[in-house]
């Protein structure tokens, strides 16, 4: 079994920071893509950033030059930097990893349990 476990979540006041972080445990041969996603309450989740096993990523437009993605391959492990932190950033932040399990015969999907995260004064 693979199993995500998400931490760093929490209510800040605007202008705030917060560092999410997702550990991936279990079986796991090979990690491609680690990404974050988030929901609001009766709206689609978005993508967030992502990062990729050669080190790109990408972010979303809303969240340029505040937030920063990494990752520690050696511990299978994805981080979320937020800055500056907005009312509007005020949602359930999913990770979510491409892992090839040991014996699998291809990548699969995994998501974390979700982390709340509130920018409110």
């Amino acid at each position: 079994q693979v199993q995500l476990v998400e931490s760093g979540g929490g209510l800040v006041q605007p202008g705030g920071s917060l560092r999410l972080s997702c550990a991936a445990s279990g079986r796991i041969f090979s990690i491609n893509a680690m990404d974050w996603y988030r929901q609001e309450p009766g709206k689609q989740r978005e993508l967030v950033a992502s990062s990729t096993s050669g080190g790109v990523t990408r972010y979303a437009d809303s969240v340029k030059g505040r937030f920063t993605i990494s990752r520690d391959n050696a511990k299978n492990t994805v981080y979320l930097q937020m800055n500056n932190l907005k009312p509007e950033d005020t949602a359930v932040y999913y990770c979510n990893m491409n892992i090839w399990k040991i014996f699998g015969k291809n990548y699969a999907e995994y998501w974390g349990q979700g982390t709340q995260v509130t920018v409110s004064s």
